[in-house]
């Protein structure tokens, strides 16, 4: 199976969808295969079991993705500071991989967005982290070599990309924005590279 770097969101709106886009580019520019996947709304009440394929947009997540992974960027809007139920629901079914130690070594890197530029970016991508830790993974961020983290007067920090969407969530991603998701793809194909048949 020929490496890849799995890039894993959840979007509401459409704001992290299109950074992931933008990260995945970043990941092929270093000459990395990329893979792009979601998970599905959760519902308060089943009242139908959902299609396993959406009818539009990028495919659900298996742990079968998950696992053969090389590397994983892994990005949630904002929730009041937290990643999204939808996203926290996926991690919680991936005991399995947790048992077999199927991500131990593998390089990791978070993004979010938010509608407002305190409405908690920097607290989401930090509760990104623990599954990742506990699943052994090798946790990376954004370094301030890259010019745009320290001009970016929109969404940006050292612990990953991030995105202000606005209150209606109808602002596009600046040009920094774009240009650290791109970087943060790039870094993660790069050490993705590097670290091939290490362990």
């Amino acid at each position: 199976m020929q490496p890849y770097v799995l890039v894993l969101y959840y979007s509401k709106y459409g704001s992290t969808q299109q950074m992931a886009h933008l990260i995945v580019d970043g990941i092929e520019a270093a000459g990395v295969t990329a893979r792009i996947r979601t998970v599905p709304n959760l519902a308060t009440v089943v009242t139908e079991a959902a299609p396993s394929i959406p009818a539009d947009g990028d495919i659900y997540c298996t742990l079968e993705d998950l696992s053969h992974c090389s590397g994983l960027a892994l990005g949630s809007p904002t929730r009041f500071g937290n990643m999204a139920s939808e996203m926290k629901y996926f991690w919680d079914q991936t005991t399995s991989l947790w048992l077999n130690g199927a991500l131990h070594h593998k390089p990791a890197c978070v993004f979010t967005s938010s509608g407002s530029m305190h409405g908690g970016q920097e607290s989401t991508l930090l509760s990104m982290l623990p599954p990742l830790f506990h699943h052994g993974m090798m946790i990376m961020g954004l370094p301030n070599s890259i010019p745009a983290l320290s001009n970016t007067k929109t969404g940006g920090t050292p612990y990953g990309a991030s995105h202000v969407s606005g209150p209606r969530h109808d602002q596009s991603l600046s040009q920094d924005e774009k240009i650290l998701c791109e970087a943060q793809g790039k870094r993660l194909g790069e050490v993705v590279k590097a670290l091939a048949g290490k362990f």
